[in-house]
């Protein structure tokens, strides 16, 4: 049995019984280098140009004879001469020795499949590791091998594809499909292959039939609505819907014109913060995958792998290189603890306004690397690809309408604290923008929350303030049917009119337009407080927060009246303590201390709540609160009553 040169995960000598035999580096270099040219031989003057050009000729050929002289001594003591020597050439005896170099290089006589699975286990691996040298041509010829590699590599997936029957053949193409991916993935015709291969299997179809599916459940949602639209539509004068109808259309229209720049988006490579270190593995695989199903869409561009990685790397240089190469969307990920799980947490941002657009974790305690990655990686696709789809067609409406937009970023930061002054200005900015743009829906959906904030606020029960919402709600829907906002301020509406059934009809719908949409779902959050429902209302309005890190107080007063009806009252203070205005919670927080009889505390917030309004009544106000089962408004009662109001 002969020495064995391994150059696959790096390089060294193996002796017949299997062991590491230490042999010089710059020996083994040679021995590589020679045993990939045609005769097994080079010149000196060729060896030590390659190993030392940087260097005087003198001193490369000194450095060289020093080299040849190791060589020697140590083969003696090996009693096996891979290597011999003249004056000027040098030669390898392939008889003494075998090498993966040598197997791969040679025409495969296998069958396809087998081939290509014996390429593999050799190409996950570095060729000849971390050994390197200073020297222009071995970098050359380290990378011309590597190309040659590849080449290989490619011509072996091309020849294994069509003949995979089985499951495990087919998942030996799919592996070779994403080596050569990572190897190389800014080439056209690799990508147009990987589409091929991946679409064999059904993911471009996958994309197709998500996107079926979800607007066939937009349409039956629109539908179930339909009456509450239409009888809310009946109240705005006729010319106003027809105008609104014209408007839809012609911004359906222009929409499709101004959508010629494709999204770019970007996948940083995910941050490990478990306790785990071979999280991070297992990870950055599942990037490597989603990245290639979203080769299957024409809908975006991906920046490839290794520019991400770089980037990914080099915080200080993000933001140029995101401008530089107009990047849209960053899906960021990283890896955490929960409790005993390792999850791994992925979001997506839109760069221009720091939004984040959608939010995701995955547990990879159990993950089955061959099969459950990939259910993992194409439900991050298609999700993401989603959320892209309908994140940029709301876009490009908001363009057809510059000065209404304008108007309505202007009003908008003022819809986040609650307070009269602050909705006055945000409805000052909102009747601006509808001046300009009639039909401009999130304008009408914004006006449409301040009426229903300002009856919270006021606390008198004024139905008009309702009903006002109401209205500028249905002329939104009627104006946008594929915006969420419209819908969610007509369920809000509803809900605080005590319709219940109706309220949860358009919350659900608004949450299907957009799925994660996080001032939507705080929204159905606090529905779903109303209809009495506190477990649930808090998962939703916790995915709310993980959406939007940075929560405005009425996610966190949702919260606090979720953990109030659920009996979990030092839960509910901590997040009205969280509030930027807690004030706006204090009838909450006096039945909250008065519950776990703090009643000095608790007399604290009668005091302020009687200060602010002085006309304050439990009874008349918990009849005008919507809330669906008596032992909810009990409960309330109870703290309120026992508190001093």
């Amino acid at each position: 049995m002969a020495f064995f040169l391994q150059t696959f995960g790096g390089l060294r000598l193996v002796d017949p019984e299997g062991n590491h035999v230490a042999f010089p580096e710059k020996a083994l270099l040679i021995l590589v280098y020679l045993l990939t040219t045609p005769n097994g031989s080079a010149s000196r003057h060729e060896l030590a140009t390659f190993l030392w050009s940087n260097e005087d000729k003198a001193v490369s050929l000194s450095n060289l004879r020093k080299t040849v002289s190791r060589i020697k001594t140590r083969q003696n003591e090996l009693g096996a001469h891979f290597l011999s020597f003249t004056e000027t050439m040098i030669y390898v005896d392939r008889g003494s020795l075998s090498s993966d170099v040598l197997s791969i290089d040679k025409e495969g006589v296998a069958e396809p499949v087998s081939q290509l699975r014996h390429l593999m286990g050799l190409l996950k691996q570095s060729f000849i590791g971390t050994v390197d040298c200073d020297s222009p041509d071995f970098k050359s010829w380290l990378a011309e091998r590597r190309n040659q590699h590849k080449g290989l590599l490619k011509d072996a997936l091309e020849k294994a594809a069509p003949l995979a029957r089985t499951q495990v053949e087919s998942e030996v193409v799919k592996d070779a499909a994403i080596l050569l991916f990572r190897a190389e993935p800014a080439d056209p015709d690799t990508l147009e292959f990987l589409v091929k291969i991946f679409g064999a299997e059904g993911e471009v179809e996958d994309v197709r039939r998500f996107f079926e599916q979800r607007n066939s459940s937009i349409s039956r949602g629109i539908d179930a609505l339909s009456s509450a639209i239409e009888k809310e539509s009946a109240k705005i004068p006729g010319k106003i819907r027809a105008h609104a109808k014209a408007r839809a259309h012609s911004a359906d229209a222009g929409i499709s014109g101004i959508k010629a720049a494709i999204p770019r988006l970007v996948l940083l490579p995910p941050t490990n913060q478990s306790s785990r270190p071979d999280a991070g593995l297992v990870a950055a695989s599942l990037i490597e995958d989603i990245t290639i199903g979203f080769c299957a869409l024409n809908s975006l561009q991906v920046i490839a792998p290794h520019s991400a990685v770089r980037i990914g790397h080099d915080i200080e240089d993000q933001v140029a290189f995101f401008e530089h190469h107009s990047v849209n969307y960053v899906l960021d990920t990283r890896i955490s603890s929960l409790g005993d799980e390792v999850t791994l947490f992925a979001q997506l941002i839109f760069l221009p306004d720091s939004e984040i657009t959608w939010a995701e974790r995955f547990g990879l305690g159990h993950l089955d690397l061959v099969r459950d990655r990939r259910v993992i990686a194409r439900r991050i696709a298609l999700s993401v690809s989603s959320e892209i789809e309908r994140h940029e067609t709301t876009r490009s409406y908001l363009e057809l309408n510059p000065i209404a937009y304008h108007r309505y970023l202007v009003g908008r930061p003022h819809l986040n604290r609650l307070t009269l002054p602050n909705l006055r200005r945000a409805r000052k900015e909102m009747k601006a923008a509808l001046q300009a743009s009639p039909d401009f829906a999130p304008a009408l959906s914004a006006m449409a929350r301040t009426y229903s904030k300002e009856w919270l606020l006021t606390a008198r029960g004024d139905i008009d303030l309702l009903k006002a919402a109401e209205t500028f709600a249905a002329q939104a829907m009627g104006a946008r049917a594929d915006l969420a906002d419209g819908y969610r301020e007509f369920g809000v509406a509803k809900l605080l009119q005590g319709a219940f059934d109706e309220s949860a009809e358009a919350m659900e719908l608004a949450e299907t337009l957009g799925p994660h949409y996080a001032d939507v779902i705080a929204d159905h959050a606090d529905t779903l407080v109303h209809c009495s429902r506190p477990a649930m209302a808090l998962q939703k309005i916790e995915r709310a927060i993980e959406l939007n890190p940075l929560s405005p107080d009425t996610y966190l007063w949702t919260a606090a009246g979720a953990h109030y009806a659920l009996s979990h009252f030092e839960a509910s203070l901590d997040y009205i303590s969280q509030m930027e205005d807690p004030s706006l919670a204090d009838r909450l927080s006096a039945a909250n201390w008065a519950m776990l009889d703090h009643m000095d505390k608790a007399r604290f917030f009668v005091r302020r709540v009687r200060e602010a309004n002085p006309a304050f009544d439990v009874d008349q106000w918990l009849a005008a609160v919507p809330t669906k089962e008596r032992w909810h408004k009990d409960l309330y009662r109870e703290g309120l009553k026992k508190a001093g109001f």
